[in-house]
């Protein structure tokens, strides 16, 4: 199952254009090795920042302003969030220990060691492992993507989002992120879709002493959902698939002031994101004696994304026309761009 299908089709379809950006570039077929535990621990330790990364992104870029659009007013807004990955997640350990047929080389024909090995974000030099007990048996597993070669900013997975808002009474806003199920691949056997949601709300009318003061503040909540299901070989094995699925919701308190065409804006909140990776079919493994078996669905696994997060941004309003740039802090600190509309 190749990685970047997975990674690739994901970022094609936020694009909405077919222009893609890799974030990986290797093989999740080469980490299905040894046993179910080997197979997930490899799997586990090569995915899980990508999964964390993705619950992140998707949380940003829902507001450029705390104020709520007028009844009928709208936007349409497309963003680029630009996810750091730190340095601790461009790799991971592999204990040899704790693995069952398969161990870590120094290097090819190398000595078993445990050692750390790239993640999917991390070095395209790959790793090298053995069948324990068998020697010159070694197989490569996958390299990463080495983010270091990401244009505009170094070392951080794009994600780019396109919603659109529109005001409601009493000082509501409704927004929108919405992707129909999109079928690709081969035979259509791959799909992709995505579904957000967002209310904010003018919490500044309730209260006293503050009514008549010029800023902007309101409470603001926001939900996404990602699923991408990947045929890993619909020809020949129309059972094996990769999905991947992340669900991201976002709670805040936003605060703006705006000075002629600019408006300052920040928001503080918390993260709450959950992403699910799921290799199903049926795989040819080993056992810990070496031997053949036939092992269903052999991977699923989850990873969080939660957290405190604080944004800091400014828009540039000209006409209809909204430019805007933030900086979020939280685990993965993210830089967020963005362009739209706005009418009200």
């Amino acid at each position: 199952m190749k990685t970047k299908q997975l990674v690739f089709s994901a970022l094609t379809a936020f694009f909405l254009s077919g222009n893609m950006m890799a974030v990986a570039q290797s093989d999740l077929g080469q980490l299905l090795k040894g046993t179910s535990q080997d197979a997930n621990t490899l799997v586990k330790g090569y995915m899980s920042p990508l999964l964390s990364a993705v619950g992140y992104g998707l949380n940003q870029g829902w507001y450029t302003t705390a104020k709520p659009h007028k009844i009928a007013g709208f936007d349409i807004t497309f963003t680029g969030s630009f996810v750091n990955i730190p340095t601790s997640d461009l790799s991971y350990y592999v204990d040899n220990s704790k693995m069952k047929s398969v161990e870590r080389l120094t290097g090819p024909n190398g000595n078993p060691q445990s050692g750390f090995v790239p993640s999917v974000f991390g070095s395209k030099q790959a790793p090298y492992y053995d069948y324990k007990g068998v020697p010159l048996s070694g197989f490569q597993g996958a390299p990463g993507a080495d983010l270091s070669q990401v244009p505009v900013i170094k070392n951080t997975m794009p994600v780019p989002m396109l919603q659109a808002g529109i005001g409601l009474p009493k000082g509501f806003e409704l927004k929108f992120r919405y992707v129909p199920a999109i079928k690709f691949g081969d035979k259509n056997s791959s799909d992709f879709s995505l579904f957000g949601i967002g209310l904010m709300h003018d919490v500044k009318q309730y209260i006293p002493g503050i009514k008549s003061l010029p800023f902007d503040l309101s409470g603001f909540v926001g939900y996404t959902k990602l699923s991408l299901n990947v045929a890993i070989d619909a020809q020949n094995h129309p059972d094996q698939k990769g999905t991947l699925s992340t669900s991201a919701t976002t709670i805040q308190g936003v605060i703006s002031k705006k000075v002629s065409v600019l408006t300052g804006y920040a928001g503080l909140g918390y993260n709450i994101a959950s992403s699910k990776l799921a290799v199903s079919g049926t795989y040819t493994l080993l056992d810990v004696n070496g031997t053949p078996i036939q092992v269903k669905d052999p991977v699923n696994f989850t990873a969080s994304s939660s957290g405190p997060r604080a944004t800091f941004g400014l828009r540039l309003k000209l006409a209809i026309f909204n430019f805007n740039g933030e900086y979020t802090l939280q685990k993965y600190n993210t830089v967020t761009l963005g362009f739209g509309i706005s009418v009200r």
